[in-house]
């Protein structure tokens, strides 16, 4: 492992993309944090949030997933999704097993550390709150459009996003923060994964407190379509900033160099993407940039 590992990083997602990004940062054991997206309203999520409510654990579910080590007994029962024609059809165990732990009344942070345990999973995984709360969004038109989903289906560019309701960050996520000495925002869904998590005031005022962490963002390697699609890079950077309370982006990481950023912004050009699936961020690749940054600060 690289001399860095004792540097304090906090990587800010969900969904795919924080899972790959939290795999590269594996070497780094619990100095390694996610702070993950919870207002998912789809899929095996979605219905159980229909019908018991609760925050949305599907992303911090696929963050364990790519984070466990050795496959177990345990890790095939978490990752284990029913098939049939059933009400479980579809449903993964892992969902389940964390919403069951919420139902008992256990803290989200606590089931999170429960099943950390059982996977052996060392990187530690925030969820960005521990109250549930849903994504809404302003189209241009003046409509109000509710739910993850339906977001990232508008037909009209949006001009704000917000929570409702407003909900508090979760406190381990703060003090990661406030200690980590890089903090990454990406890849993944810019509007329905990045960035949740800094539409809590906390969040954004603790990134921008923390002047002695890089703040990266990493580009994704394929299209986005919806409203995300119709995104520059150069608003996507601005939307996050704004979100910091107008800290700025020190490097971006991407494969490609964008004329429109200009002299904004520092780019870091990197080979990021797998070999054998280019549209998927390679984990050792991802690690490199990220010890490149810590190299660069040094020379």
């Amino acid at each position: 492992m690289n001399k860095y590992k004792h540097k304090k990083i906090v990587a800010i997602g969900g969904g795919h993309g924080l899972g790959r990004m939290l795999a590269a940062l594996k070497g780094f054991g619990n100095n390694a944090t996610g702070i993950v997206t919870t207002t998912d309203d789809g899929g095996s999520t979605g219905r159980i949030r229909n019908c018991q409510g609760g925050i949305a654990w599907g992303d911090t579910r696929n963050c364990i997933n790519q984070l466990i080590t050795t496959p177990s007994i345990e890790s095939i029962m978490f990752e284990y999704r029913f098939k049939g024609t059933g009400e479980l059809d579809g449903h993964n165990l892992g969902n389940l097993m964390l919403t069951a732990l919420d139902n008992l009344s256990v803290r989200p942070m606590e089931a999170i550390q429960l099943i950390r345990n059982m996977l052996k999973v060392e990187v530690n995984i925030v969820p960005m709150s521990e109250h549930p709360s849903d994504l809404k969004a302003l189209a241009n038109n003046g409509k109000w459009v509710h739910g993850e989903t339906s977001v990232d289906e508008m037909e009209e560019d949006l001009q704000r996003l917000d929570l409702e309701p407003q909900v508090p960050a979760t406190h381990e996520a703060i003090v990661a923060i406030e200690e980590a000495d890089a903090i990454i925002l990406g890849p993944g869904s810019f509007l329905t994964s990045i960035m949740p998590p800094l539409l809590l005031p906390e969040v954004g005022k603790a990134i921008f407190n923390n002047k002695k962490a890089k703040l990266l963002f990493i580009e994704n390697l394929s299209p986005e379509y919806g409203p995300a699609g119709r995104m520059d890079i150069k608003q996507k950077l601005e939307w996050c900033e704004r979100a910091c309370q107008g800290r700025k982006i020190d490097v971006l990481i991407g494969e490609t160099p964008h004329a429109i950023i200009e002299d904004q912004w520092h780019f870091f050009q990197a080979d990021l993407a797998s070999v054998n699936r280019d549209w998927r961020h390679d984990r050792t690749k991802l690690m490199r940039a990220i010890i490149a940054q810590f190299e660069q600060s040094e020379s």
